[in-house]
């Protein structure tokens, strides 16, 4: 009864995570019985044994989401059931051309899904904003909570604290999703509730992505079985290659080095916080892109195809390239849903003006201060006044503006704390300067980096601030690539004819990330390290509001990353540099071996993934054991949370 009672009963200590042997166990018994389904029952052809696949999954499903998140079930159960019926509604309105009607069972759905997401993730935000501005003191109170222990009559649940459901973030946009494309006539609505349940909590994807759309999901539920012997090849590796990227990589630079600078900056010399403000950018790619990879996998052994969620992102030469290769599902969702109805880099719709005026509060209550929030209406202002009298740059502008809207959203969906805004601020800043930088010629290039390095080596002299002297060095090392790229390409080698887009007055300059003549490896390389850095550095603010209360993580947050600039724009002892190189080697090398691999060309990994595929079973079955054996090796604690379960 224990062994039962263990396995049937959730333990919030020790949640179901894809590298504990434990998941694999109770994936070996999934998929068997799903093995069965398939082929042992001859009285369920056709669709008769798809649905019985579907339901059986859909329970597996569950149970799985119920070992991972206890009765937060009760809240997927619901946002599935209240979905289901409202797309129903949408469809007969349709069919009825009652658009209207159509359009309010929409807001409805949007209003539920958003509501309850909004309860869960931002009940602390919304809570201390009232109190600034009132002067009141509300606390919270999980309503859930208090529901729960009516029924139970036990009190076990604290009402005093609301806990954030494992994946919410990622099903909810997923039923979003659904609607509206239910309403936009991309698909039809799901008949059977079984199956549209099914498409809402499938394993694989539940607690953590990829964000799978309906109109790229639901028609598989219908298809046939199909799995090749050269797809079983590539599920299994992908499975492998998730699980050495989040113990091997993740995992490990975490526990042994990552975790310890950020935990305590001040302890850390100024280069042992920098390396460990890199190494985090590994990391969180290790620990997505591997959890994504051995979703991918595990799907595709149920003959089930999901989204590719990643493309190399740390080869991108500029942030807008970056986020169409990080995250690709969640950047495609922000796009169709909400970048394209603000009207996208076409114009500027009430939406626009509502989110800056929303954002811009936000920017007030977050911050404690006016300044943020003039700063954003004043930009709103500008965009308005250009757009009225320079109707050239209109199209330029509301992309941008609308980009940037999206970038702080996309940062306030990852957690309610202003660290989260700046880190989605900055990007939205990178992609809008990268913009203008790629549509100006070499010599206002040049004339603008020397400018601003000129007035960051007066002010660092002035000031003498840590934050000031690493704008200095970056500047600085910004300028010297400019400089050899100047006098290298443009000025002295013809380029394409500049094109015009958006109106005759903006002229397209090719640049060197998008391999004009005269720009080579070299030249590419140099843009891909710039952005790595620029996205390294945003990181920062990212990594500071991670796995905080959310009560006090505005206050955490802003202390860690301060006292991280501090260390990093201080004086550095060079001296401990060898020192700490021999003490951490195995950290070291794993980041070096990480990034190579990488930056690997994808023909290069396309071939030895192919080649892994297409050998002998009983290669592929040895080749299992070994992987699996070294890659446990470099357990060194308890196993680690995945870091996009808290959204």
């Amino acid at each position: 009864m224990q062994f039962l009672h263990h396995i049937f009963a959730f333990d919030s200590n020790s949640p179901l995570l894809f590298t504990q042997f434990y998941f694999w166990a109770f994936f070996a018994i999934v998929y068997a019985v799903f093995a069965l389904i398939m082929e042992a029952f001859p009285h369920a052809r056709g669709t008769g044994r798809l649905h019985l696949r579907n339901i059986f999954l859909m329970f597996v499903s569950w149970f799985f989401y119920y070992k991972t998140s206890g009765l937060f079930l009760l809240i997927l159960a619901f946002v599935t059931l209240s979905d289901w019926l409202i797309a129903k509604q949408i469809g007969r309105c349709r069919v009825k051309e009652k658009m209207r009607s159509a359009r309010w069972w929409l807001v409805l759905s949007v209003v539920i899904d958003l509501g309850l997401l909004a309860y869960f993730k931002y009940a602390y935000f919304f809570t201390n904003m009232l109190n600034d501005m009132f002067g009141c003191r509300l606390e919270v109170f999980d309503l859930f909570a208090y529901i729960g222990n009516g029924f139970s009559e036990s009190g076990r649940f604290m009402v005093d604290r609301i806990v954030l459901p494992v994946g919410i973030s990622f099903y909810i946009f997923q039923v979003i999703s659904y609607t509206a494309d239910v309403f936009h006539g991309r698909i039809r609505p799901v008949r059977n509730l079984l199956d549209f349940g099914f498409y809402v909590s499938f394993f694989p994807q539940l607690v953590a992505g990829p964000i799978v759309r309906a109109e790229e999901f639901i028609p598989q539920l219908y298809r046939p079985f199909r799995l090749s012997r050269r797809q079983f090849g590539i599920a299994v590796f992908w499975i492998l290659n998730g699980l050495a990227k989040k113990i091997i990589l993740s995992d490990y630079l975490a526990v042994n080095f990552i975790d310890r600078v950020f935990d305590n900056p001040l302890l850390f010399s100024g280069f042992e916080n920098l390396f460990a403000l890199f190494a985090y950018s590994l990391q969180v790619y290790a620990d997505f892109s591997g959890y994504t990879d051995i979703a991918i996998g595990v799907a595709m052994l149920m003959g089930f195809y999901l989204p590719k969620n990643f493309d190399s992102p740390y080869k991108a030469e500029n942030p807008q390239q970056f986020w169409r290769r990080w995250h690709i599902s969640l950047s495609r969702w922000l796009k169709t849903y909400l970048y394209i109805p603000l009207g996208g880099n076409r114009n500027a719709t009430f939406g626009t003006y509502f989110w800056i005026a929303l954002i811009a509060l936000v920017a007030l209550v977050l911050t404690g201060s006016w300044v943020a929030a003039v700063v954003i209406l004043t930009i709103a202002v500008v965009v308005l006044l250009v757009a009225i009298f320079r109707p050239d740059h209109r199209q330029l502008l509301y992309a941008n503006l609308n980009s940037f809207i999206v970038m702080l959203l996309g940062g306030l969906w990852h957690g309610a704390s202003w660290n989260f805004m700046i880190w989605g601020g900055l990007n939205g800043v990178g992609m809008i300067v990268n913009k203008f930088w790629r549509i100006m010629n070499w010599y206002v290039r040049m004339g603008l980096m020397t400018l601003l390095t000129v007035l960051l080596i007066v002010s660092d002299h002035i000031w003498q601030l840590p934050v000031l002297r690493l704008f200095m060095v970056w500047a600085i090392i910004l300028w010297v690539g400019t400089a050899v790229r100047f006098l290298c390409h443009f000025p002295f080698k013809t380029s394409s004819p500049p094109s015009f887009k958006g109106g005759e007055n903006r002229v397209s300059v090719p640049s060197p990330s998008e391999g004009g003549d005269g720009e080579g490896l070299l030249s590419r390389c140099w843009a891909v390290l710039q952005t790595f850095t620029f996205i390294t550095f945003t990181r920062l603010f990212f990594r500071s509001g991670s796995n905080l209360d959310p009560a006090t993580a505005n206050q955490e947050a802003w202390e860690t990353a301060t006292n991280m600039v501090n260390q990093i724009g201080g004086a550095w002892n060079s001296s401990i540099i060898p020192a700490f190189l021999v003490e951490y080697r195995a950290v070291v090398l794993l980041f070096v071996a990480g990034m190579a691999i990488h930056w690997l060309p994808t023909k290069w990994k396309q071939w030895y993934r192919i080649h892994f595929a297409c050998l002998p079973l009983w290669a592929i079955m040895v080749c299992v054991v070994v992987a699996v054996f070294v890659i446990y090796q470099f357990i060194t604690a308890d196993m680690q949370p995945f870091i996009y379960f808290q959204f």
